[in-house]
C-alpha cells in the first residue's frame, strides 16, 4: 500500500498572530504565543498593579520588543520593567474605577503592534448596604419592590442585586426573578399569600464584597395600590359659568373587595402646568369644582387610596392619577352680553361687587369638593334675591 507525501506549505508570520477577545468568557485549547499574570484581578480603587507579560521562546519574540495599552491607550515605558529576555512587566499605580462595567482591557502586543496577550482588570468599590427598599401590590394580585443603593451607588464594576423574600414564620425563602421592570426594581407577578406577613431583603454582591439590606416585613393588604379610577366624567352645571362636576367608578379591579376608598382631584387651566388638589373628598365618586373661570377650559384626573382593604389597618398607597379628562366652564353672559342702558355701569359695578362679596364668601366657607360648596351658589343667590329686592323695595320707597 503506497503512502502519499504531503509537502508542509510554510504559514505566514501574520497569520500566526493570536486573536482574541478580552473580558469575555472562552479559553483557547491551543499554547499561545504570551500570557499575562494575573489575569482578570479584582482591584480596589487607588491600588497599585504590577503585571507581567511571558512570552514563548520558540516565536523568537523579545520582552525589550513589547508594550503595553490600556482600553487602547498605549502606555508609557517609564512603567515597564524588563525581567527576563523573555518577560515585560508593566506597574499601574493609583488606579481609578473602571471605565466600562466588563472590565478595563490590560494588553500586551509585540513590536509590530499585534496583539499577544492580555488580561480584564475590575477595579472598583464593593456595594454597600441597599437602602429604601419599599414594595406595593397592584390589586392583591402581585407584589413590586424598589430599593436605592447604598451610599453614593457607583461601584464602577459589574454589582448584582437580588432581591429574596419569605413567609416570617414557615416559608421557604425565595429568589424574585423578574428585574425588567427598571433598575434596582424586582416583580413578583403571582403565587403570594395574603393574611400573613412576609420578610422582603436585597443582597447585593461584586467581586470585591457583598452587602445586605435591612428586611422588611409587610403584609400584602398593607400595601395595596390600584388601577386609577374608570370612567371619569367632567360636565358643565346647567348654565353655572364657574362651576362643573365631575363624576367617576370604583377601580374595577377592587370592585368586588371589601375596603373604604379615598379619593383626590386635581384640576388645572388649559395654559397652565400648576395643578390644584382637592383633598377633602372621602369615599365619594362625585364632585362640583365651584370658583372656577367661566369661559375656561379645565383638565381634570382622580385617583385612588384604596383604605382598609379586606380590614387591613393600614393607610393604603395612591393609585396613579387617570389620564387628563378636559371641560370648559360656560362664559358669562352678564360679562359678554352688551347694552345701551345708561345704568349698564352702574349694573356692572354692582355685579363686581356681588361678585368679591361672594368669592370672600367662598374662601370662608368652603373649599374643593366640600359638602358646603355644593349648595354655596344657591345660598348665595337666595342670599342676593333678598338683597336686591330689598334694594328695590327701599328704592321704591323713596321714589314714593
Amino acid at each position: 500500500m503506497g503512502f502519499v507525501r504531503v509537502r508542509r506549505r510554510s504559514v505566514p508570520s501574520a497569520f500566526r498572530l493570536l486573536f482574541f477577545t478580552l473580558c469575555a468568557p472562552g479559553v483557547l485549547s491551543f499554547t499561545p504565543m504570551a500570557s499575562v499574570y494575573p489575569q482578570d484581578p479584582a482591584l480596589l480603587i487607588g491600588s497599585s498593579l504590577t503585571a507581567t507579560c511571558s512570552v514563548s521562546q520558540d516565536h523568537g519574540l523579545h520582552a525589550g520588543s513589547l508594550y503595553w495599552t490600556l482600553n487602547g491607550k498605549r502606555l508609557p515605558s517609564s512603567t515597564y520593567s524588563i525581567l527576563s529576555p523573555t518577560v515585560l512587566s508593566v506597574t499601574l499605580k493609583n488606579l481609578s474605577g473602571s471605565r466600562q462595567r466588563s472590565g478595563d482591557n490590560l494588553v500586551c502586543h509585540g513590536g509590530s503592534g499585534h496583539m499577544l496577550a492580555g488580561s480584564c482588570l475590575y477595579v472598583g468599590m464593593p456595594p454597600e448596604k441597599p437602602v429604601n427598599l419599599t414594595c406595593w401590590s397592584r390589586n392583591t394580585k402581585d407584589l413590586t419592590c424598589k430599593w436605592a443603593p447604598g451610599g453614593q451607588g457607583e461601584t464602577f464594576i459589574k454589582t448584582k442585586y437580588t432581591l429574596k423574600y419569605k413567609l416570617r414564620w414557615y416559608g421557604q425563602e425565595k429568589e424574585c426573578e423578574d428585574y425588567s421592570a427598571g433598575p434596582y426594581t424586582c416583580y413578583i407577578p403571582r403565587d403570594l399569600a395574603l393574611f400573613t406577613p412576609y420578610e422582603i431583603w436585597v443582597e447585593a454582591s461584586n467581586q470585591l464584597g457583598s452587602a445586605t439590606s435591612d428586611v422588611i416585613s409587610l403584609d400584602i393588604l398593607d400595601v395595596v395600590t390600584t388601577d386609577p379610577p374608570a370612567d371619569v366624567h367632567v360636565s358643565r352645571v346647567g348654565d353655572l359659568e364657574d362651576q362643573l362636576t365631575v363624576r367617576w367608578g370604583t377601580p374595577p379591579a377592587l370592585k368586588d373587595f371589601l375596603f373604604q376608598a379615598k379619593y383626590q382631584i386635581r384640576y388645572r387651566l388649559e395654559d397652565s402646568t400648576e395643578w390644584k388638589v382637592v383633598d377633602d373628598m372621602g369615599n365619594q365618586t362625585s364632585c362640583r369644582l365651584a370658583g372656577l373661570r367661566p369661559g375656561t377650559v379645565y383638565f381634570v384626573q382622580v385617583r385612588c387610596n384604596p383604605v382598609g382593604i379586606l380590614g387591613s389597618r393600614k393607610a393604603g398607597i395612591w393609585s396613579d392619577w387617570s389620564h387628563p379628562t378636559a371641560a370648559s366652564t360656560p362664559h358669562s353672559e352678564r360679562l359678554l352680553t352688551g347694552s345701551c342702558d345708561s345704568k349698564a355701569g352702574q349694573q356692572n359695578s354692582t355685579l363686581r361687587r356681588d361678585l368679591k362679596q361672594f368669592f370672600g364668601w367662598v374662601r370662608k366657607r368652603a373649599y374643593g369638593c366640600s359638602g358646603m360648596s355644593i349648595k354655596l351658589y344657591d345660598q348665595w343667590r337666595v342670599w342676593l334675591q333678598k338683597s336686591h329686592k330689598t334694594r328695590n323695595q327701599v328704592l321704591q320707597g323713596d321714589k314714593s
